[in-house]
């Protein structure tokens, strides 16, 4: 099969196609034949040397969090899909490929109303935001949340989920334009983080339960300040470095939870865990055209270093997929 094989890492230059054998399947695992492949900005990192995939290690290493495509052959005890379904995975690395193996309590069958873009636009960015919101953050009706990179992949989902818990949402973004965007996905409020202070809107509000932070290290102080007392920051990314002074005291004075989340190095079954909880609760959401995935563009696999240049500028609204 063709795949996206990483031989060095650096810019996108490194991309290459490569021919590589089929991914075997153990007996509790589904092969899939890939229509789309999502991108995330953890495709970035680990292009360039910094999120390897867990161990055991691959002999390939392959990009790809999150695919959809349809069931080309099963393990012997899978029980919940059959050949030829159209799924949709999420997947510890491997989507940028023609074929993909995974577990099949990692996978999900595609609501009819979705394109295969769509599907594929799913998994990652779905899965982090609601663990985030609801398992990490406890987010529910008459929360206040604030969400940062609002226009993203994951931040884009996350305004829209938190918004259907009943929460009321505060949305940071980069421009006009994106703020205009992400009213229309549910958010109470944006703020243009380049004109106005995000702790301003929030200190308006009377703080915020929850941050959902992609940046770090830039925006610590804030967020720790735009939190009510008992209030969760959830650290999903750390776009502007990894490293803050902590002043404990603030912690301890206001009672605050600091938690990190990532998907990819979770053990097995907390992800399936997770898996099936979203496929009950939120999947029907999206089947029923209340919760929707977002496309900022679609770009043919050969176009792939392409879509990382996109990705890496920060312009998106939504997420980027890669067809074949």
């Amino acid at each position: 099969m063709k795949a996206v094989v990483l031989k060095g890492y650096g810019g996108p230059e490194v991309l290459d196609f490569d021919e590589v054998d089929d991914p075997t399947i153990g007996p509790e695992e589904i092969l899939i034949s890939v229509r789309a492949a999502g991108m995330n900005r953890a495709d970035l990192l680990q292009r360039e040397g910094l999120y390897p995939p867990p161990d055991p290690k691959p002999q390939h290493e392959i990009l790809g969090l999150e695919c959809a495509g349809t069931v080309e052959a099963l393990g012997e005890r899978v029980t919940l899909f059959r050949k030829g379904q159209a799924v949709a995975a999420l997947v510890s690395g491997g989507a940028y490929a023609e074929k993909v193996s995974v577990h099949e309590r990692m996978a999900f069958a595609v609501p009819e109303n979705l394109s295969w873009a769509e599907a594929a636009a799913i998994p990652e960015a779905f899965l982090t935001a609601y663990d985030a919101l609801r398992d990490k953050a406890a987010v529910g009706a008459g929360s206040r949340v604030l969400i940062h990179a609002a226009a993203g992949g994951v931040g884009s989902v996350a305004v829209q989920l938190a918004h259907w818990m009943g929460a009321l949402v505060i949305a940071t973004v980069g421009t006009e334009e994106k703020a205009k965007w992400v009213q229309s996905l549910g958010a109470d409020q944006s703020v243009v983080y380049r004109s106005q202070p995000f702790l301003e809107a929030a200190e308006a509000k009377g703080g915020v339960h929850a941050v959902l932070d992609f940046v770090g290290q830039a925006y610590w102080d804030d967020n720790i300040s735009a939190l009510v007392p008992g209030g969760v920051l959830v650290i999903i990314g750390t776009l502007s470095g990894p490293m803050a002074s902590v002043n404990l005291g603030r912690l301890l004075q206001k009672r605050l939870t600091v938690r990190g989340t990532a998907l990819r190095t979770r053990p097995l079954e907390a992800r399936m865990a997770l898996m099936q909880e979203f496929s009950q609760r939120v999947l029907p959401a999206i089947s029923q055209g209340v919760l929707r995935p977002l496309l900022d563009q679609t770009l043919a696999f050969d176009e792939v270093a392409e879509a990382h240049r996109h990705l890496a500028a920060e312009q998106a609204r939504g997420k980027t997929i890669l067809l074949w």
